[in-house]
């Protein structure tokens, strides 16, 4: 079941991302649906999802129609569907640079400054709290600037504010 769950995901967002707003996309709006897209919404009328076309003749489901069985038609069209995109690529340089700076502050006395994602270099929404984000701006300011100084970044901006 779980290798399913990306093609179901995929199908409810295709079903579901044309329920927001209430508009149909304007032909300049949005780029022609792909061999790709087509086959893969036929697939899904085929088993049975209610299709319409667009005013710029793009497919979706319909939005009106119960979607009871798009979870299974999802599944059987699994084959016919669009190629997921390539995650972006993360230059390395960026995690690692944040790893610095986080190591750097705790070492100036913020012991609750937190790791970044080792992946990304990113911070968890809610990592620092808005106090904490107050703290680095005032208490904090020298700290933050001596450590993005040390990594090169001209960047006095703060996690979190």
């Amino acid at each position: 079941m779980r290798k399913h769950v990306p093609v179901i995901a995929l199908a409810l967002a295709l079903a579901l991302g044309a329920c927001s707003g209430g508009k149909e996309p304007s032909a300049s709006g949005s780029p022609p649906p792909t061999t790709e897209e087509i086959a893969s919404y036929d697939c899904l009328k085929e088993h049975g999802v209610a299709i319409v076309r667009t005013g710029s003749g793009a497919p979706r489901v319909d939005k009106d129609e119960p979607h009871d069985n798009l979870p299974a038609a999802a599944q059987a069209c699994e084959d016919k569907a669009p190629p997921r995109p390539s995650p972006p690529k993360i230059d390395p340089k960026v995690p690692a640079a944040a790893r610095e700076e986080a190591q750097c502050l705790r070492a100036e006395s913020v012991s609750w400054y937190p790791d970044p994602d080792p992946a990304t270099g990113t911070y968890a929404d809610g990592a620092v709290t808005s106090e904490q984000s107050a703290e680095l701006r005032t208490k904090h300011y020298d700290a933050v600037r001596k450590c993005r100084q040390e990594k090169g970044s001209g960047d006095d901006s703060v996690l979190g504010g």
